[in-house]
């Protein structure tokens, strides 16, 4: 019943990660998706997998403002649509001001489209791929700080490595576990957190 009661309090005084700032797109961010399992939409993998690479170098919230527009400039994170893009399309997504004109990163999006066909037509979908690391089922982890979560685990190294070989690019651990934690494959919500699993 404390228990209970303790969960109601938090919930409703909305204790969150300490990571999420006052920013709303941040706080939607975090209690709408992050840490939530995301089966059977490969779309949606797909395009947490290329704004995670889109973020390397930067802060979270810099890519997390820039989301819409990278849905506009990426034809919706559609694969089959990316993967057929024009060395003129790279050149116009260079001149896009609303998103972030890396040309490694920008044509890494198209690369990782192609390596991520190739991945649907071997497993029948990214999601039955990316979720047999884990046998389908996600890992809840409790940790009592943010300072606790690590920023790699030796899984998402395993990850990054499979991913490489397959043909991806900027997907190395850190991204792959951040990756990890956005689809719910990992759940790290600190237990102060009303979401705590």
């Amino acid at each position: 019943m404390k228990r209970m009661k303790s969960l109601l309090v938090r919930k409703m005084n909305k204790e969150r990660c300490a990571w999420v700032s006052e920013e709303p797109v941040y706080i939607a961010y975090h209690d709408e998706e992050w840490g939530r399992p995301v089966f059977q939409d490969d779309r949606y993998l797909f395009e947490m997998l290329t704004l995670e690479g889109a973020q390397a170098g930067l802060s979270w919230i810099t890519i997390l403002k820039r989301r819409e527009n990278y849905r506009r400039a990426f034809d919706n994170f559609e694969a089959d649509i990316i993967a057929a893009y024009s060395n003129e399309k790279v050149e116009a997504l260079m001149q896009d001001e609303g998103i972030i004109r890396n040309r490694r990163k920008i044509e890494s999006v198209i690369k990782n489209a192609k390596a991520f066909q190739q991945i649907q037509k071997e497993f029948g979908s990214f999601d039955d791929y990316i979720w047999s690391f884990v046998d389908r089922e996600p890992i809840v982890n409790h940790w009592e700080r943010h300072e606790d979560v690590p920023a790699q685990t030796d899984l998402s190294k395993q990850l990054s490595k499979d991913l490489k070989k397959r043909g991806f690019s900027f997907v190395g651990p850190v991204i792959c576990y951040s990756f990890m934690q956005a689809t719910g494959m990992v759940n790290d919500h600190t237990k102060s957190c009303f979401l705590s699993g």
